[in-house]
């Protein structure tokens, strides 16, 4: 059904805000340029405004943390079918741009910094140039969201075409115009379809094995993760989002991103926070986990978010850092949890089983 909602003001005659609207969506894009968090706080703005070459300019590009590219288009008064039209075809522009290419494009977007730099500023790791836009998503942003729309994106959504929509509603108030943005859909949902294709279009029957990235950092410690039993991540929902994936009973690779493939288990349980997540001690005695470990980890009680969170894994095999599997061709994803559904997947774990005698028990 189409999105939409009211505000409230709070007290004890309760009054509803008159919606208003935007002086132009010009306004609209200037305001994601400088806040990008209107949109996501995982997201950095790369582009605006690009020439396409197929008789349109792009309204917004963004990368998100495993390169993924977003491809973001205002309505602008443009009809549903218009709009979808115009985002599809700016979409096969995009797929065919280059590392050269999205540097030469945030060079004009940020007067000449370096996309390099940036990126690793921004997100604290390298970009790597194998899987920067290895992906990608389109989203569309509109004042408001008719049941044309929603049937197109939902069509597209169920045929594996990584789309979203994000619906803005203005309220006027006497300190001056608020903002509200809703999801048509999960943004999760999105990142996780987008995650699971291939560059090449080349998808296959998923095989119900799970791929999972931890990232062995300043932040938390694979040692701790073999010890105690778990995978975990944190800093925002476009990294823990993925882990609500997992299942009890689930199969899961484990790749150290920088090392290789370190371990296979079963999920145990769904993800938990930080501060709910306990192991057992030297002596067997049940605490609470960042009591215990060696890793800092996230844990920003205040905000769930940002924090820690954790599932517990049963390993049915693990190795150190030193002996991680890391072998040319294998699948690699910076997302904390996929399904992936290419070739490569299917060639990296008939490798895997090979390498980690063990994996099968209990099969």
């Amino acid at each position: 059904m189409p999105i939409h909602h009211s505000l409230w003001r709070v007290g004890a005659q309760p009054a509803r805000l008159a919606e208003a609207s935007l002086p132009s969506e010009a306004l609209l894009e200037e305001m994601i340029v400088a806040a990008p968090d209107i949109l996501s706080r995982q997201w950095m703005m790369i582009g605006r405004q690009e020439d396409t070459g197929f008789s349109g300019r792009i309204d917004l590009l963004a990368l998100a943390p495993d390169g993924t590219l977003i491809l973001i288009e205002l309505k602008r008064g443009k009809t549903p079918r218009e709009v979808v039209a115009q985002a599809l075809d700016y979409a096969t522009w995009a797929e065919g741009l280059e590392a050269q290419d999205l540097n030469r494009i945030y060079a004009r977007f940020a007067k000449g910094d370096s996309l390099d730099a940036a990126f690793a500023r921004r997100f604290g790791q390298k970009l790597d140039p194998d899987t920067l836009n290895q992906n990608h998503q389109i989203v569309i942003v509109a004042s408001e969201l008719d049941a044309a729309s929603e049937r197109i994106v939902g069509y597209l959504n169920r045929r594996d075409i990584p789309i979203n929509v994000l619906c803005f509603q203005v309220f006027e108030t006497d300190a001056g115009q608020l903002l509200s943005r809703a999801w048509l859909l999960d943004p999760v949902e999105t990142q996780v379809a987008a995650s699971s294709s291939s560059a090449s279009g080349e998808k296959e029957p998923w095989n119900g094995e799970f791929y999972a990235s931890f990232g062995h950092d300043g932040e938390r410690d694979w040692e701790d993760a073999r010890r105690y039993g778990f995978i975990s991540a944190g800093g925002g929902s476009w990294y823990t989002g993925t882990l609500k994936l997992l299942k009890d009973g689930d199969l899961v690779w484990v790749k150290a991103p920088g090392y290789g493939f370190v371990g296979v288990g079963r999920a145990r349980g769904s993800s938990v926070p930080a501060s709910d997540f306990t192991v057992k001690d030297e002596t067997g005695v049940e605490r609470p986990a960042l009591e215990v470990m060696k890793g800092h980890y996230r844990s920003v009680a205040d905000d769930p978010e940002r924090c820690e969170y954790f599932v517990p894994m049963e390993w049915l095999a693990t190795r150190p850092l030193s002996q991680a599997v890391n072998e040319t061709g294998m699948f690699g994803n910076q997302n904390t949890v996929c399904a992936p559904r290419t070739p490569k997947w299917r060639h990296t774990v008939e490798r895997l089983k090979e390498l980690f005698p063990g994996w099968d028990k209990g099969v």
